[in-house]
C-alpha cells in the first residue's frame, strides 16, 4: 500500500494494490474510486483533501492486535 500527499494539488491519494486504472467512479463529491479490469478496488483519490482529512501531510500507522 501507498500513500501520497501532494500539497499542490491538496489531493490525497491511497494505492491499494498496483493495477491498471479500467473505470473511476466519483462516489462521493471529491471522493474518486478506481478500479481494475475484475471490478476490484484499487486506490482512491481524496481531492481538497486538507478540508476533508486531519494532517493530511502526517500518516499514523497501527496494527490492530
Amino acid at each position: 500500500m501507498k500513500i501520497i500527499y501532494d500539497p499542490d494539488t491538496d489531493t490525497l491519494t491511497i494505492i491499494l494494490k498496483e493495477a491498471k486504472i479500467e473505470e473511476s467512479d466519483e462516489d462521493k463529491p471529491g471522493i474518486i474510486l478506481d478500479y481494475d479490469k475484475s471490478g476490484e478496488l484499487i486506490s482512491l483519490e481524496i481531492l481538497s483533501a486538507s478540508e476533508k482529512v486531519f494532517k493530511p501531510g502526517g500518516i499514523e500507522y497501527q496494527i490492530a492486535m
